[in-house]
């Protein structure tokens, strides 16, 4: 460990993964690609004036910040609201309808505001995975703070769906600390805190051999509220068609995965549910797609990778 890694703390970086021979990758019903979506569901539980926050969420579709942050922004907070009375339910009938796996990147507090749906979840046959308690930064949080909020998410989300998580994904980044306290919590098949691969990699923690599921941001319907982004539905269509059928001609030879990430309050809008349902549509007409929960790939991964590498990146 370098210096400066034990001044700042947290996981090494590696800058060589796989290299240039990636695993040999088996995917169920030999399917080329693995496709995930995940539906970050943190409606309620974002920044608010309301919940105590010295200033309003300022990510949404809405371009314009107020200037008196200290008072409420009643438009922002409909916003997130569309998406937890409307724009889910127009997703998971979707998901329904196509009979299509999703994870849930749920923050525990949006589950606790909205239990019909928490109720709903795990039945459907979608799995759980924790974003936290409320949609803040971990490394907003001391060392304590973050454990406390771990422990707290994780028993909410248990109580609020009946089943616990085995993920975890933070807003956008981990703290130095997170990984090592998901270990230290014990019961995580996997963590997605990282965007650095197309494959699911071993790191060591703490002793620990401990799985990462890699994200990614660049399919992801979050380019409806930022420039550069989507102008239209048929973007975010083109975009995610795009990377799925070039990893499915890779997959002749190493299959790969794909994340792409979803909101109830953007891509639950109507015009872009209907891309997304263009190309779920798609995708199952390859014949060559695994629609996949990342507990799916976790745990595929842990059976038949088990013996893979131990990579950089871990504590």
């Amino acid at each position: 460990m370098t210096d400066a890694v034990e001044k700042a703390g947290g996981p090494t970086r590696d800058f060589t993964g796989y290299g240039p021979q990636p695993p040999k990758v088996e995917w169920p019903g030999g399917a080329r690609v693995a496709v995930s979506l995940c539906m970050n569901y943190e409606e309620g539980a974002e920044r608010s004036i309301l919940d105590g926050d010295p200033r309003n969420e300022w990510v949404g579709e809405i371009g314009y910040v107020p200037e008196d942050q200290t008072a409420r922004d009643l438009s922002q907070e409909s916003v997130y609201e569309y998406g937890s009375r409307a724009g889910i339910w127009r997703l998971m009938r979707l998901f329904e309808k196509t009979g299509t796996p999703v994870t849930f990147y749920a923050a525990a507090q949006a589950l606790q505001r909205n239990p019909e749906l928490a109720r709903a979840i795990v039945p459907a046959g979608h799995e759980v995975c924790g974003h936290g308690l409320r949609w803040i930064e971990p490394t907003s949080l001391t060392r304590e703070q973050e454990r406390e909020q771990i422990a707290e998410a994780v028993r909410i989300i248990e109580a609020t769906t009946g089943s616990r998580p085995v993920g975890w994904y933070s807003r956008y980044a981990p703290s130095v600390n997170t990984r090592e306290l998901l270990v230290e919590h014990g019961g995580f098949l996997y963590d997605s805190d990282a965007y650095n691969d197309d494959l699911p990699y071993w790191v060591e923690v703490t002793g620990t051999r401990h799985l990462v599921v890699p994200y990614t941001h660049t399919y992801n319907d979050g380019r409806f509220a930022f420039t550069p982004g989507y102008s239209e539905p048929g973007d975010f269509f083109e975009n995610c068609r795009r990377g799925i059928q070039y990893l499915i001609e890779e997959g002749e030879t190493h299959p790969k995965m794909i994340s792409i990430g979803l909101h109830a309050r953007l891509v639950g809008q109507a015009g872009r549910a209907s891309a997304l349902a263009d190309l779920i549509d798609w995708c199952n007409s390859t014949g060559a797609v695994w629609f996949a929960r990342r507990s799916d790939i976790a745990e595929h991964w842990s059976s038949l990778h088990s013996d893979a590498p131990t990579l950089g990146g871990g504590s």
